[in-house]
C-alpha cells in the first residue's frame, strides 16, 4: 500500500526514507481528478456514508535515467490516504508523452478500475454490485460481449458498468459509470437525493456535472 521505507544495501551510506504520499494538489492532474468525480458519484449512490475517494501522489525520490522523464506515481485512496493496486499515470515518460491518457474513455476506464481494487481491497466487499445477478460488475466499452478482451478494438463512447450475468450467460450493461444512480429503485433514488441536499446544502446539478465531463469526450 502506501506505508514504505527505503534503505541502503551500500556501506556506509545511511538510511533513507522516500518522500511520503501526499494528496494531489488541485489543478495538477485535472483529467484524473474529474474521472475520479464521476466515479465518486456511483460510490456515493451505492454505499450511503462512504466518503468519497481522492488521489494520492507518491513523489520520486531517485532520479529518472537520462531517457525518461519521471513524474511520481498516482493511486485512488481512501480518505485516509491508503490505497490498493496499481496506479493511474504513466510514471516513465518519454519526452513529449503526455503525463495523464488523452483518451476520456481510458482515463474514466483506468481510474474506474483502480477505485474498484481500492474499495474491494480496503473494505473488504465487491463493489459494485449488480442489483438483478447480485454480482460484481466491472467497467467495460458499452456493448461488449462475454469474450471481449482489452485491446480488442476502439469503442465510442463512455465505458459502463458491465455484469456478467447468470450462469445462463446473460451478460449486460448495467449503467454508464457515473450514472449508476439512476439504476437504483425509486425509493432508494429519492432517498439518495434527500441525503445528498442534505449533507451539502447546494451542490452543482448532477446534470451540469455530466454535461462538463461529456464535453471531454467530444474533444
Amino acid at each position: 500500500m502506501n506505508h514504505f521505507s527505503y534503505s541502503s544495501d551500500d556501506p556506509g551510506h545511511d538510511r533513507r526514507h522516500p518522500p511520503e504520499p501526499r494528496r494531489a494538489e488541485p489543478g495538477q492532474w485535472p483529467a484524473l481528478a474529474a474521472a475520479l468525480a464521476v466515479v465518486n458519484r456511483d460510490l456515493m449512490a451505492t454505499l450511503p456514508g462512504q466518503d468519497a475517494l481522492i488521489l494520492m501522489a507518491e513523489r520520486l525520490w531517485q532520479p529518472r535515467s537520462p531517457s525518461g522523464i519521471g513524474r511520481g506515481q498516482v493511486y485512488v485512496a481512501m480518505p485516509d490516504g491508503r490505497w490498493h493496486g496499481n496506479s493511474v499515470n504513466a510514471c516513465d515518460l518519454e519526452e513529449g508523452d503526455p503525463p495523464e491518457p488523452d483518451d476520456a474513455a481510458t482515463v474514466l476506464t483506468v481510474v474506474a478500475e483502480a477505485a474498484q481494487s481500492t474499495i474491494m481491497e480496503l473494505l473488504r466487499q465487491v463493489w459494485p454490485t449488480c442489483r438483478e445477478h447480485k454480482i460484481g460488475m466491472h467497467p467495460r466499452p458499452a456493448g461488449t460481449a462475454e469474450d471481449w478482451y482489452q485491446g480488442e478494438g476502439d469503442t465510442a463512447g463512455p465505458p459502463v458498468w458491465w455484469c456478467p450475468g447468470s450462469r445462463d450467460g446473460r451478460c449486460h450493461d448495467v449503467s454508464q459509470v457515473g450514472e449508476l444512480a439512476a439504476a437504483l429503485p425509486g425509493k432508494q433514488r429519492r432517498a439518495l437525493r434527500r441525503s445528498e441536499r442534505k449533507r451539502d446544502g447546494f451542490r452543482q446539478p448532477r446534470s451540469q456535472t455530466t454535461a462538463h465531463w461529456l464535453t471531454f469526450f467530444d474533444a
